[in-house]
C-alpha cells in the first residue's frame, strides 16, 4: 500500500504544478493564494510554512530571478549564471505594445495625475520631443511644485520630471533617461507598462528605490483610462541648479508665469 503524502507534500506538490503552469513566476503571496484557492482545506499557516523557502529545498525545481520572485526552472534563461535546470526553456518576454496607442498619449494624463490624483505638482504639463536640444534627453512630462498663496510655510519651487515608456523592450533606456533628469529635478518618476515581466518591475523597484526615483505602473493600452499606480515614492534631492537655470529657461514661459 502505496504511503499516503502528509499534507506539507500535497501543498509543495501543489506550488510546484502551479509554477509550471505560471512562465512568468509568482510571488509569494500569489502562490499561497492559489494554493488556498485549489484546497481551502489547507491551513495558511502550514502552507507559509511549506512554500516560503522553496528555491532552496527545490533548487533543479524552482528559483528566483528577483526578490520575492518564485519561478519554475524550466523558464529559467539558458544564459543563466546558476546551474542549468534538468530542463530549459526560453524565458517568457511580455509582448511589446501596439502601434494604436501612442506614447505622447500619456504624456497629459500622466501630468494630470501628478497634479490631481497625488498632487505631487501643482503645475504639469507634456512636454517630450527634443526640447531640451542635448543628448542627455527631454522629460515626457514636466512639472513644478510651489507653496500656494494660503500656505502659512512656503518652501521653494521644485521641479519635477517624469519618463514614460510604452514599450516593454525599452525599460532600461527609460530608467537611464530617469536618472539624468536629476541633474535638473527635485524628483523623478519612471512611469512604465503594468504588463511589463514581473522581474523587470521587481528590478526596476528596487533600483528605483536606490535611486530614489519613483515608479509608476500603468495600462499601456488604453490612454483614456491609464490606472497609473504608484509603487515607489520619488525622493526628493537637490538637484545641481547649472543644470536646472540651464534648462529652465526654455520652458519658462510654459511652467512660470
Amino acid at each position: 500500500m502505496p504511503k499516503r503524502k502528509t499534507i506539507s507534500e500535497r501543498i509543495i506538490e501543489t506550488a510546484l504544478e502551479l509554477l509550471d503552469k505560471n512562465p512568468d513566476g509568482l510571488r509569494y503571496s500569489e502562490l499561497r493564494d492559489k494554493i488556498l484557492a485549489i484546497d481551502s482545506t489547507f491551513i495558511a499557516n502550514t502552507i507559509n510554512g511549506s512554500i516560503w523557502n522553496l528555491d532552496a529545498r527545490y533548487p533543479k525545481r524552482v528559483y528566483k530571478p528577483s526578490r520575492g520572485l518564485f519561478r519554475s526552472a524550466k523558464y529559467k534563461p539558458m544564459d543563466s549564471d546558476d546551474s542549468t535546470p534538468d530542463v530549459a526553456a526560453p524565458a517568457t518576454i511580455a509582448p511589446a505594445s501596439t502601434d494604436s496607442v501612442k506614447e505622447s498619449n500619456f504624456y497629459k494624463p500622466f501630468a494630470d495625475w501628478l497634479v490631481r490624483e497625488i498632487e505631487d505638482a501643482t503645475l504639469a504639463i507634456p512636454l517630450g520631443g527634443n526640447k531640451f536640444k542635448d543628448k542627455w534627453g527631454t522629460p515626457d512630462v514636466i512639472g513644478i511644485w510651489e507653496s500656494r498663496r494660503n500656505d502659512i510655510i512656503k518652501g521653494a519651487i521644485e521641479i519635477i520630471s517624469a519618463e514614460i515608456k510604452t514599450e516593454t523592450s525599452q525599460l532600461v533606456t527609460a530608467f537611464g533617461q530617469a536618472c539624468a533628469y536629476k541633474l535638473f529635478s527635485h524628483r523623478v518618476y519612471l512611469v512604465v507598462p503594468q504588463r511589463s515581466g514581473k522581474e523587470e518591475i521587481s528590478r526596476l523597484d528596487s533600483l528605483c528605490q536606490i535611486f530614489g526615483i519613483g515608479l509608476v505602473t500603468f495600462d499601456a493600452d488604453n490612454h483614456e483610462t491609464p490606472d497609473f499606480r504608484i509603487l515607489v515614492r520619488p525622493a526628493r534631492h537637490e538637484p545641481d541648479l547649472f543644470y536646472t537655470n540651464k534648462y529652465m529657461p526654455l520652458i519658462q514661459d510654459k511652467l512660470f508665469f
